[in-house]
């Protein structure tokens, strides 16, 4: 293998920017193991480029696929040097009105689902001593929208997942990084998304006229999946690559935003909470 091509396993490649890093990284001559729902989707993957491409069935929510699909990963590449989890969807709607079993089903899908990712795949970055894991979060992983909270919970958790992984694997030469796109052009606010209808009238300013939001941004998001992937090919090949990254303009002038505002507030109240020491 050259010096310069890396190994990759990517999770949720069928489609968005999992599909357009995986696209980009053949082309560029990396190797790449991605993980795929429906058994004709991994095998048309596998031939589209013989000796660097390898199709993995695996669900998020089953622990023992996603064991045996990083295995098979190693198997055939015999290394892997950056793990992505990719896979995930929004389910969008007002925290009281989503279900008890959406919620968990989202919470299994974006939190549950890298994590099983990690464990799978850590004693092998760990013997190599090198390797890179990508949590794909979101700006979402940053902002509480008010018509997303249960996706934003899932987001939310994952970013503070993976800055813990960041400071326990740095010493053993793992790097992490919280990949943060904002509004993409792909299928999130569409077919993948999940949408619980807004129904209490008390909600209809807040919860329904974000759903509405959403749905008219479905497929003229700024954001351009390719552009995406070519960052996150570059980010890996940095020496030190940063803990998070954003990716898109509307990401940039959120999460400024947002901490420009957290900032003032936690100096505006400091009166309140600082004299709290014994």
């Amino acid at each position: 293998m050259p010096e310069s091509q890396k190994t990759w396993f990517i999770t949720g490649a069928s489609t968005g920017l999992g599909e357009a890093l995986a696209t980009l990284l053949l082309a560029k001559g990396d190797r790449v193991a991605a993980t795929f729902r429906q058994l004709e989707q991994a095998e048309e993957f596998t031939q589209k480029a013989q000796g660097q491409s390898l199709g993995v069935l695996a669900d998020m929510s089953n622990a023992e696929q996603i064991q045996a699909a990083v295995q098979q990963a190693i198997d055939t590449f015999g290394r892997l040097d950056v793990v992505v989890n990719n896979a995930g969807y929004g389910s969008l709607g007002s925290i009281e009105e989503i279900s008890e079993e959406e919620t968990q089903r989202q919470f299994d899908v974006n939190v549950f689902g890298p994590l099983r990712v990690v464990r799978a795949a850590l004693p092998h970055l760990r013997a190599q001593k090198s390797g890179h894991i990508l949590n794909v979060t979101s700006v979402g992983g940053f902002i509480g929208m008010a018509h997303a909270g249960i996706y934003n919970g899932s987001k939310f958790a994952l970013e503070g997942l993976g800055e813990s992984l960041a400071a326990q694997l740095k010493p053993l030469g793992i790097h992490v990084t919280n990949v943060e796109p904002g509004p993409f052009r792909t299928n999130w606010a569409g077919v993948s998304a999940t949408y619980t209808e807004n129904q209490l009238a008390d909600y209809a300013s807040t919860v329904g006229e974000g759903l509405k939001a959403s749905l008219g941004r479905d497929g003229n998001q700024k954001g351009d999946p390719a552009k995406a992937a070519e960052a996150m090919y570059q980010l890996v090949r940095l020496d030190h690559p940063p803990v998070h990254l954003l990716l898109g303009g509307f990401a940039y002038q959120m999460v400024r935003q947002k901490f420009q505002d957290l900032l003032k507030e936690i100096d505006d109240f400091a009166f309140l909470g600082e004299p709290t020491d014994f």
